[in-house]
């Protein structure tokens, strides 16, 4: 999923953003490497889908907290020509790319990020409240994602009464895409308001200390990203139980049903 909102940043003056030979080798190696192994049966269009769900979320997650930004007075997203929805001015190849992509080919589940969209917060207006507000933007942006397929979802296919397991990948590649992005945003959402560095959560947790703890919480803030990778490490099947169990609950909310 998408790393959230990180550290204050002032970038140099805005530079042209494209699409380096480095990113482009690593686009056509991660699209070559879904293509063998779709060829070869080594994955469903399901988790296909799910790789193909997540970067249009991700980017829309990290434009949101530039937009954010923006109206509360800091320009550095717009400067930096983030505030677009092309996607060859977000990706990471490794985060956008390749570590999805791996992380459904092991069966855990479908986590991502996008280059994180640079916000100097000293240049917001009331930077400490407005500051949780432009973190807290992105998941909100992808519930209400969420809520939007997800009541598409209900009344293009159960409305209709199709006959589809989306859940287990099976019915037509539209209800799949339906279910499949919404499902996508509600883990985006539900996995950035952790309250741990750098996630988007972690924001209210540094608002509602008290200033004479920051500096020591700033300190240590660098280190915390490593703390979920290190429970992933002790136990792979902690983060697909995690993701599961919001998958047969928005299945649920939005008729879907679940074998198994």
């Amino acid at each position: 999923m998408s790393g959230g909102w990180g550290p204050p940043t002032t970038p140099g003056p805005a530079r042209r953003q494209g699409l380096t030979p480095r990113t482009t080798i690593w686009i056509i190696a991660g699209v070559a490497v879904v293509a063998v192994l779709f060829r070869i049966h080594k994955i469903t269009t399901f988790e296909i889908l799910l790789v193909c769900t997540i970067v249009p979320s991700v980017i829309l997650h990290e434009v949101s907290h530039g937009a954010m930004a923006l109206f509360f007075g800091d320009d550095t997203a717009k400067r930096a020509g983030r505030l677009t929805l092309n996607p060859i001015k977000h990706i990471d190849p490794f985060g956008t790319i390749i570590l999805p992509i791996l992380l459904v080919l092991s069966g855990v589940g479908a986590i991502a990020y996008a280059k994180p969209v640079p916000v100097n917060v000293s240049r917001l207006r009331n930077s400490r409240n407005s500051s949780v507000v432009v973190s807290l933007v992105g998941p909100a942006v992808n519930i209400a994602l969420a809520v939007v397929l997800g009541f598409a979802f209900k009344a293009l296919v159960v409305g209709f009464n199709a006959r589809v397991d989306a859940v287990n990948g099976v019915g037509g590649i539209g209800a799949q895409l339906l279910f499949v992005a919404g499902y996508v945003n509600v883990l985006l959402a539900v996995f950035n308001l952790i309250p741990l560095p750098p996630l988007d959560g972690s924001a209210v947790l540094e608002r509602l200390l008290p200033a004479s703890a920051l500096p020591g919480y700033y300190r240590i803030r660098p280190f915390t990203m490593f703390v979920p990778l290190i429970l992933v490490v002790l136990d792979p099947s902690a983060l697909q139980h995690f993701f599961f169990w919001f998958e047969i609950h928005y299945a649920s909310a939005i008729g879907v049903p679940v074998n198994g």
